[in-house]
């Protein structure tokens, strides 16, 4: 466990994306048509609150996170569904961020009961360095599942592939699927304990970079 929560993410040295002044999800992928939700309309959705830590594959942990949002089983069942082609099965879902960042989650675990679409977290609205406007949290995967900046979701007939193009997630090789944390699923094809020293190597940078990006973000713009 650490103190706090920091920021994290693929652009820590970077200060977060600036938010759109009327924020938008695009849905596409296999839905008929492709729509651009506001995201004004999550609040007209079943409100869910959740407490729950968060965990980093590098290997620390954030502990009693409080968000507050829409589950996305219910995005998905009310807003989502409706515009998939009949007879289509969807089997993964890709979820993509204002700062680029894109994850990939089966269908199975996107509808598990505790995967939320937040707009708040411990009672505030999200900040930049945590995902401002809105963000996927799930509490049972590693953390580069749970995309910052949510701007797109896409839903797809067969696992995507190359979905992890940051040079982040490229250092990972091969990001587990499913990336569960009680099954330390890091890594598609070597073994959990190979890999928990070269991870744990990766905390002291990981803390710099997110500290200089947050100040950063902070900063404001010399004036034109």
């Amino acid at each position: 466990m650490i103190d706090g929560f920091p920021r994290f993410g693929t652009h820590l040295a970077r200060p977060a994306p600036a938010v759109p002044l009327d924020p938008v999800i695009e849905i596409s992928g296999a839905a008929a048509k492709s729509f651009a939700l506001p995201l004004t309309a999550l609040a007209t959705l079943p409100r869910r609150e959740l407490t729950a830590d968060f965990h980093c594959v590098a290997g620390w942990s954030a502990t009693n996170l409080h968000w507050e949002g829409v589950a996305f089983e219910t995005l998905y069942r009310m807003i989502i569904e409706p515009s998939v082609q009949p007879e289509t099965s969807v089997t993964h879902v890709v979820f993509g961020g204002l700062d680029d960042h894109r994850s990939v989650m089966s269908m199975e675990d996107a509808l598990e009961e505790d995967v939320l679409i937040a707009e708040h977290l411990d009672g505030r609205p999200l900040d930049g360095d945590h995902g401002a406007p809105a963000r996927l949290v799930s509490p049972n995967q590693y953390g580069f599942v749970s995309t910052k900046h949510l701007c797109r979701i896409e839903v797809h007939t067969a696992e995507p592939t190359g979905v992890y193009a940051s040079p982040a997630l490229r250092f990972l090789l091969r990001p587990h699927l499913r990336a569960r944390v009680w099954e330390e699923e890091r890594h598609r094809d070597l073994p959990a304990w190979s890999l928990r020293p070269a991870y744990r190597l990766l905390i002291p940078p990981i803390t710099f970079l997110s500290a200089h990006g947050s100040r950063r973000s902070r900063t404001p713009p010399a004036p034109l």
